[in-house]
């Protein structure tokens, strides 16, 4: 089925955002990098708080947290729309952030230069933690060859900018999507090619498991790719240091049992998965994307 050609209307918008968004690029890359990424912050904190983007982190952050005062609730609201002001702000840089080796420090970086040695894929996993970009450009500049996912934006003209961006520091995205994407990521997985994907959002229809002492739909993909190849689930984090300079951490790869019973095995998986990005949450618990609304909509109707 062809997906329905835009009105003329929404096609202006469109357009109208691209080139607001040419003009932000232009000015963001006059700037030094670190201003860049202070203004994201100040921008953030100043204006998320009149957002529903608000509301729904905190109450994320109530789930989380039940015991937490309003104060602490309310230090870590201003903490995480510090962060995600810094990332989306720093996604129009990229590539000055990469090109500088003083910015990003890769923890366990031998355990890429094994993966590549092998000559075996893996399964990367993450979840959106702190300027989480950092992360596919660094696979990409290792040795390691790898695909990596990612959801499209539905401005194509933005799309299109963001695609051509991102190929200055390296990576070369896809999106799949239905049979297609899966095919590609078979096909990659077949050649030996590692693939990469975020498994810490909702996914309607996905794995029921719990995530924080509360059940959330996860998408099985990662954990069934793992089983299927007979290969390791390789989680990465990223983590903020100071302003635009980061720690990528390449942790210890997680391994799928082989049971008979591919649901359930697929639910283990899922399982570890959830319970590794709880862990990474717990420790910089600013620096996750808190605006998500990673759980059921009957869960927001109960929190308040």
């Amino acid at each position: 089925m062809t997906q329905a050609s835009p009105s003329r209307w929404q096609d202006f918008l469109w357009r109208l955002e691209a080139v607001a968004f040419d003009a932000v690029i232009l000015l963001a890359r006059t700037l030094p990098v670190d201003t860049v990424s202070d203004f994201g912050a100040w921008f953030f904190k100043t204006l998320g708080p009149l957002t529903s983007a608000h509301r729904v982190a905190e109450t994320n952050l109530r789930i989380v947290f039940p015991q937490a005062s309003d104060a602490e609730i309310g230090r870590l609201l201003r903490a995480q729309w510090d962060n995600t002001g810094r990332t989306f702000l720093e996604l129009l840089i990229m590539d000055r952030i990469i090109g500088d080796p003083d910015r990003v420090e890769v923890v366990n970086a031998a355990r890429l230069r094994q993966i590549a040695a092998k000559k075996e894929p893996v399964v990367f996993v993450s979840g959106h933690f702190s300027n989480f970009e950092v992360m596919p450009a660094v696979i990409v500049n290792s040795p390691v060859v790898s695909q990596i996912t990612y959801r499209a934006m539905n401005n194509p003209h933005v799309e299109a900018r963001v695609r051509d961006y991102r190929f200055r520091y390296g990576v070369r995205y896809f999106a799949p999507k239905g049979g297609d994407g899966a095919r590609e990521l078979l096909a990659a997985l077949g050649r030996g090619e590692s693939v990469a994907l975020m498994n810490d959002q909702k996914f309607n229809g996905g794995v029921a498991a719990p995530f924080f002492g509360r059940t959330v739909h996860t998408a099985p993909g990662p954990s069934r790719l793992a089983l299927r190849f007979d290969t390791v689930l390789q989680p990465m984090s990223v983590q903020r240091k100071h302003k635009a300079r980061f720690r990528v951490v390449v942790h210890d790869p997680i391994a799928l049992t082989k049971t008979g019973d591919m649901a359930a095995d697929i639910e283990a998986g899922v399982r570890k998965i959830n319970a590794f990005i709880e862990a990474q949450v717990l420790e910089r618990p600013a620096e996750w994307f808190w605006t998500h609304r990673r759980w059921p909509s009957e869960v927001y109707r109960r929190v308040r």
